[in-house]
């Protein structure tokens, strides 16, 4: 690696890691894709839950802006709550009198897992393709250790560092910031969304980090700084920290990281068990544990943003180069599909997809492309934004490749039904207004979070630390 070993980040440091990991946090998701669609929702205050039409009386919030935030309004708050204190602009009506003041109403739409689904989709291809090994813990939420991709080496010349440009106690800009960046940029570019990136030698300081400059963050620790930055800070900031065990460790007089980390280890571990020394050792910057990949893909897709275009070579050209790099991956991962499918984004942003279902599993390039081309006839003539092309129904087990014999790219083969088009459509134009049907983004998910991951009772917290209610709250 080019530049200079920074101080404190060899291998004799108190840390004792050269591991770079990422954690990504996703500001405010659901709003952030309503904003996305509906770019004049931008700066205003809103609310994405359930419960606040005329008739309806129980709901809650799913996720509110930070505009929304600063009327009081929290993620999992009883919508009759949340309008109280932000009431809905659609009742404000500067005739009545008695109607609240336009200027401090808010937004509320529905939850719309569908469209959320899409978006995710976009995030996850960006953090699959930036990290050999990835964990997605939630729709909104993943570890990256991206230590074959980068180093905490000094970026630049020894002689003259540059000063970092993060947020956080690191003084000179390291190779492991510039790539943060890029990701940041990627997932913004390729997906429209904002995230939260929290840079650090291990996962719990990495999860702390990603909250600690929100929204749009970057938070960079390198090591031999991570004991110092956490000191400070609250105890409910530690990761594996809930309100009942802050509770507890307030009562023992523990109020800080600092505290946590100066405290006896055995009095905690009589106190709160085997998690208080876990703790312990979290608010010492300590933490071994590995990021692990919470289960095989369920499918490998790839995305290219465009300028607005209707040129139909342009669009072929694309879907062909987007069929190829990921017929390639599928190989290289030693997975067989059995779904081949498109994504149009079509201007503002109203995604379309279609596949086709095939007679068995294939290891097919040649396959990928033609019926990539031929799925993406249906668009023909229209203005598109973004493709994509993804394999799903993946079979990385050694079962025997389908024979395809008479298959035809421009027909149904067998088990494709009718036309040979599975519409998968999130794809009919859909207002904001309009509900997803209640599905859970499982294929974001890939698993429940491991117990180093829950809160308190060993329950997952049911809110993610940028606020959002869990899509169990959805199901």
């Amino acid at each position: 690696m080019a530049g200079g070993t920074l101080p404190g980040t060899d291998a004799d440091d108190d840390d004792g890691s050269d591991r770079v990991v990422f954690h990504v946090d996703m500001d405010c998701f659901y709003a952030s894709c309503e904003r996305l669609r509906r770019p004049e929702l931008a700066g205003e205050p809103l609310v994405v839950g359930m419960g606040y039409e005329a008739g309806e009386t129980i709901g809650a919030v799913a996720t509110a802006s930070y505009e929304a935030r600063a009327h009081g309004v929290e993620s999992a708050m009883p919508i009759s709550e949340a309008l109280e204190l932000l009431p809905r602009r659609a009742n404000a009506d500067p005739a009545d009198p008695d109607a609240p003041d336009p200027g401090e109403a808010g937004r509320y739409l529905p939850v719309d897992l569908d469209f959320y689904k899409e978006v995710a989709g976009d995030v996850k291809a960006v953090l699959r393709d930036c990290a050999d090994v990835l964990r997605e813990v939630s729709v909104d939420e993943a570890y990256l250790d991206v230590t074959d991709r980068t180093a905490w080496d000094a970026a630049g010349t020894p002689a003259d560092p540059p000063p970092s440009a993060a947020a956080g106690p690191a003084e000179t800009r390291t190779l492991a910031e510039g790539y943060a960046r890029h990701v940041k940029e990627r997932i913004e570019r390729e997906a429209g969304v904002p995230a939260s990136v929290g840079v650090a030698p291990n996962m719990s300081t990495a999860k702390v980090a990603s909250d600690a400059d929100k929204p749009d963050g970057l938070v960079v620790v390198p090591p031999g700084e991570v004991e110092p930055f956490l000191a400070s800070l609250p105890t409910a900031e530690i990761h594996g920290v809930g309100p009942v065990t802050e509770r507890t460790l307030a009562e023992m007089g523990i109020e800080t990281a600092g505290d946590l980390a100066a405290a006896d280890p055995d009095r905690l571990g009589d106190a709160l068990g085997d998690r208080g020394r876990e703790l312990y050792r979290r608010a010492r910057g300590e933490d071994d544990r590995e990021v692990t990949p919470t289960g095989l893909p369920k499918s490998l897709s790839r995305e290219s943003s465009l300028s607005t275009t209707a040129d139909e070579e342009r669009k072929r050209e694309t879907v062909r180069a987007l069929a190829a790099d990921v017929a390639r991956r599928a190989r290289e991962r030693g997975c067989l599909y059995r779904t081949i499918g498109i994504k149009a984004v079509e201007p503002p942003y109203e995604v379309n997809t279609r596949a086709r279902s095939l007679p068995g599993p294939v290891d097919d390039p040649d396959l990928v492309e033609s019926v990539a081309l031929d799925l993406l006839e249906e668009f023909a003539g229209d203005r598109v934004r973004k493709l994509g092309v993804r394999v799903s129904k993946l079979d990385f087990a050694e079962s025997d490749q389908a024979t395809l014999g008479g298959f035809d790219a421009g027909g149904g083969g067998a088990g494709s039904g009718g036309d040979g088009r599975d519409r998968e459509r999130g794809s009919e134009p859909r207002s904001p207004a309009t509900d997803g049907d209640g599905g859970k983004l499982t294929d974001w998910v890939g698993g429940e979070p491991d117990g180093a991951d829950a809160d308190d009772d060993g329950k997952a917290d049911r809110r993610t630390a940028d606020g959002q209610a869990s899509l169990g709250d959805w199901s």
